[in-house]
């Protein structure tokens, strides 16, 4: 086992990685912007409003396990940049298993899972009756999700970022051709889209482990036998545990945040759910150079690196800086007419319009955050990601507390912006300690 010989860090090296990786995770939020647009275009409010819902379940229920994406690109990269192909194969396989058994454990509570979950949001009652009918169908593809976040943080891990493109732009066709045939031509409204969906993510899954073939059958038995190897798998408990707790937070915060929007009215419900496509494309975006991060940073560790860790982490961040600025002009000037391409009930739109200052903000306010997380995965540094989440998300339940009584939705607005605030300063005190890895 030999450590690869580390290429240099440069600005055309980066974007190699992340350029497939900003157009691949631009397109992730388009699975749920086509479903409300296509959705929308029945002119009412109910069905976005049951979409927008029924996503957030699924979303929150799924990124209890984003760990698989996250842990898995980590680890992954730390094994290549030390030239270790086994484990690196043994990565994706322990992955793999974990997903399967969690996809198949929420299929079998989605009794007791959406029951609960749509009591914590007093929609209306056509709102609740047609997202129980979106969340029955969609269940079905939990096994699919899970595991494709392991596919993706393995195939990042390894720098094949364009791979992981062409996985998406499949999941993101099928999606949009059944979508548009399923609903607007068969008339299946809600059904159509959830079922849409779930063809869409069980190809993907397949699609991706295909890719993934030239990576691990070469060594395939080695890979098989390192999966129950303890030392191995007390690593991946800690760093997968520290993950969990800290997206389990985050997923908590946004499914409260739209929790709290349906209290004030099932317009005031879509509209945010119109925005909050606006905040996905956003991260998502944003995150291609986060995980360039993950990438550059977890192989520079691997290899212990320091001056190459902190050359990938520099760049990631000027990157992130820069597409930062660009979203929040392209948000100041087309957001009005994307609002009106994803719905046409006025009322909607109205309402959209007028909490879209929030959203010009939100790539400024974020990208900190989301690029010190690039650096923190690659580096393994996950217990601190939990704590500074933890932190984090008291700030604010403050800032829930205090804003919506007083401002209402704008005060919602505010408190998410807090959220996204106090992560990134909280996550540059510590820092450093992730540059020290590199060198140990």
């Amino acid at each position: 086992m030999t450590a690869i010989t580390q290429t240099a860090i440069t600005h055309t090296r980066l974007l190699k990685i992340a350029a497939p990786i900003v157009l691949s995770n631009a397109t992730i939020p388009l699975l749920g912007a086509v479903d409300t647009g296509v959705v929308g275009q029945m002119g009412q409010a109910a069905p976005i409003g049951a979409v927008g819902v029924g996503s957030v379940i699924l979303i929150s229920l799924y990124w209890v396990f984003g760990f698989l994406r996250m842990g898995t690109s980590g680890l992954a990269a730390q094994a290549h940049g030390a030239g270790d192909r086994a484990e690196r194969g043994a990565i994706l396989l322990r992955a793999l298993l974990i997903g399967a058994v969690a996809g198949l454990a929420f299929i079998a509570a989605q009794g007791v899972l959406f029951h609960a979950a749509l009591a914590l949001a007093p929609a209306g009652d056509e709102v609740e009756t047609l997202a129980r009918q979106y969340l029955a169908i969609r269940i079905w593809g939990a096994p699919a999700t899970i595991a494709a976040y392991a596919v993706t943080g393995w195939l990042i891990a390894v720098e094949r970022t364009r791979a992981v493109l062409v996985m998406q732009l499949w999941i993101n066709g099928v999606n949009v051709i059944l979508d548009l045939w399923f609903v607007l031509g068969l008339g299946w409204g809600v059904a159509g889209v959830a079922g849409a969906t779930l063809i869409a993510e069980w190809t993907g899954l397949a699609l991706g482990l295909w890719l993934c073939r030239d990576g691990l059958v070469p060594v395939w038995r080695a890979a098989i036998a390192r999966v129950p190897d303890r030392a191995a798998l007390r690593i991946m408990v800690a760093v997968n545990r520290d993950i969990m707790i800290r997206s389990v937070l985050l997923q908590l915060s946004f499914t409260s945040f739209v929790f709290l929007g349906a209290r004030q009215g099932d317009v005031t419900l879509a509209a945010n759910q119109v925005l909050l496509q606006f905040l996905s494309i956003t991260a998502y975006a944003l995150d291609g150079f986060a995980f360039a991060a993950e990438t550059l940073v977890g192989q520079a560790v691997g290899a212990r690196a320091r001056e190459t860790f902190r050359r990938a982490a520099r760049l990631a961040m000027q990157w992130g800086v820069a597409g930062a600025v660009a979203l929040a002009a392209t948000f100041a000037l087309t957001g009005p007419l994307i609002i009106d391409l994803m719905t046409t009930a006025p009322d909607v739109r109205a309402e959209a319009r007028a909490f879209l200052p929030w959203l010009v903000a939100a790539p400024l306010i974020g990208v900190a955050s989301w690029i010190y997380d690039g650096i923190f995965i690659g580096a393994t540094l996950t217990a601190e990601m939990r704590r500074t989440m933890m932190i984090s998300v008291a700030i604010y339940v403050a800032a829930l507390a205090l804003l919506p009584p007083v401002f209402g939705n704008h005060g919602l607005w505010a408190a998410l912006m807090v959220l996204n605030t106090a992560r990134g300063i909280t996550m540059a005190r510590v820092a450093s300690r992730a540059e020290a890895k590199a060198a140990a």
